[in-house]
């Protein structure tokens, strides 16, 4: 899935919620949801990218898994 960047004023917010804590059987955050490459990589991703996490993290919040960006 491709998410297009809209206009923005802003830049994207990470979403760490300042508690991390590892799942270490599926390589993810149990605070934030992101999987290891995508906290790493955060400050070096596009806007688009983080855009793509951020759906990436609300799919795994439904239960489903999705593609990490990156």
């Amino acid at each position: 899935m491709q998410t297009q960047l809209m206009q923005r004023d802003e830049p994207v917010a990470s979403p760490c919620v300042g508690l991390c804590a590892l799942d270490y059987q599926r390589q993810y955050c149990l605070g934030c949801q992101r999987h290891l490459d995508e906290i790493r990589g955060w400050r070096s991703m596009s806007e688009n990218e983080k855009l793509e996490v951020l759906q990436a993290i609300t799919d795994r919040k439904r239960g489903g898994e999705a593609k990490s960006a990156g």
